[in-house]
């Protein structure tokens, strides 16, 4: 009898053994922002209601990941299942046939997506990626520092004013610097937020026939000002900061004032991660000569790769992450104020979130003004706010990127740094035959 059930209570063990050796794993490659972070919290919710299902989280950082999911996905390497990409790869990637559509039960509701940003994540009409934050870039500024210096902002500041607004609020001795802006080099982090200055300054990437227009009048304009209010009034060491960097020196009362991704938002204005949370306030992305291109549009979405051999369940988990259900949890669990926003009508149609967020009209301003198809005040041939959506635009900005940080940090003339952007940009749309 004793043999029988000590074979019993065995045969009990080596039945959830192997119910757990059967559990998928799911490898998902993500960036180490805010709200991927709460969604690496989250996943057990997930894991409990698909027990068949194990997640592993590989984080990393902007630049690393896009090289990372690039390289695999380019290569068929199938090390992830899921990816957390841009709307600069999406429609890139899936009109290569690198994506599985993605395609949701009823319950969903894809038409509860915002239609900028649903469009941008869309080969051909069909979802290649569903987006679990969308963003704009606007204004974030320190309203005690501002009346403080007896000065105002305006819901639509120009650059003029802005420059005049970090004089008057910076204050070395005090450890306040009257304005953070990205300069780490990259295509997505120093150059997101300068294609848009540089597109309301009157600028462009391309003319109509693809020619690189980096070596004019526009981006010497542009950049000659971001260098001079860098050096006059910027945190030292500007060339390397990028978004965390800057969201940390900012919650510790450091930034006046910061232009970049509206999500930013939720985070300078959480009382548990922002030492001045009471005190910041919201505006436009500041304007030129041209209002057209200055606010970025972009949204981070999980995609399926092609060389996944899970794709089912990969899907399973995105529907999960990016659906109203998943919006209701975070605001549950960590707080109305903290959900992933930018990307369902729905979120801007929930009281609590509205009354919890204070930068929630000036964010969904920003998106319903950033149009990829109309960013800058001379014609272009591509679509993109603060890229244009063509591969070779990755290298070209990188590049570019490099130069400008170069710049910034002392190393070179704006003038010498755009004219070897240009020859660089030249040299890639040359190699691959636009003229």
């Amino acid at each position: 009898m004793q043999f029988k059930l000590g074979a019993a209570v065995l045969g009990g063990m080596l039945a959830m053994s192997s119910a757990v050796q059967a559990a998928t794993e799911l490898v998902i490659a993500t960036v180490n922002n805010g709200h991927m972070i709460e969604m690496q919290k989250l996943t057990p919710h997930f894991e409990k209601a698909n027990p068949d299902i194990k997640v592993k989280w590989v984080t990393l950082e902007e630049g690393v990941l896009r090289q990372r999911v690039t390289t695999d996905i380019a290569t068929k390497g199938g090390q992830f299942d899921v990816m957390t990409i841009g709307m600069y790869e999406a429609p890139i990637w899936g009109e290569r046939g690198w994506l599985k559509e993605l395609d949701f039960d009823a319950s969903y509701d894809v038409d509860d997506l915002l239609p900028a940003i649903r469009s941008g994540l869309s080969t051909d009409g069909k979802l290649v990626a569903a987006p679990f934050y969308g963003e704009s870039s606007m204004l974030m500024y320190r309203k005690d520092l501002v009346e403080k210096a007896g000065m105002s902002m305006p819901t639509k500041p120009t650059w003029d004013h802005v420059a005049k607004v970090a004089a008057a609020i910076h204050n070395k001795d005090e450890g306040v610097y009257g304005i953070c802006l990205r300069g780490k080099p990259g295509w997505g982090d120093n150059m997101a937020f300068l294609s848009t200055l540089v597109n309301t300054y009157g600028g462009r990437w391309f003319d109509m026939d693809w020619k690189p227009q980096i070596d004019t009048k526009p981006w010497n304009d542009a950049i000659s000002f971001y260098v001079d209010l860098m050096n006059k009034y910027g945190p030292p060491g500007s060339s390397a900061n990028s978004f965390n960097e800057i969201l940390a020196l900012y919650n510790e009362g450091k930034c006046g004032m910061w232009i970049d991704a509206t999500i930013a938002a939720s985070f300078v204005s959480d009382p548990s991660q922002s030492k001045v949370a009471d005190k910041v306030a919201f505006a436009q992305a500041p304007t030129k000569v041209t209002p057209k291109g200055a606010n970025w549009l972009w949204a981070w979405a999980l995609a399926v790769p092609a060389s996944t051999t899970h794709s089912d369940e990969a899907t399973r988990f995105i529907e999960w992450a990016t659906s109203k259900e998943y919006v209701e949890l975070v605001g549950e669990e960590a707080g109305w104020a903290r959900v992933p926003t930018g990307t369902r009508f729905s979120t801007y149609e929930n009281q609590n979130f509205m009354k919890a967020a204070r930068f929630a009209s000036a964010e969904l301003q920003a998106l319903d003004s950033a149009d990829p198809e109309d960013s800058t005040l001379e014609p272009v041939p591509y679509t993109g706010v603060q890229f244009a959506a063509i591969p070779e635009f990755q290298a070209i900005g990188i590049a570019v990127g490099q130069q400008i940080s170069a710049a910034l940090a002392g190393k070179r003339s704006v003038k010498d740094a755009l004219k070897a952007g240009q020859m660089a940009a030249d040299r890639e749309m040359r190699k691959a035959r636009y003229y």
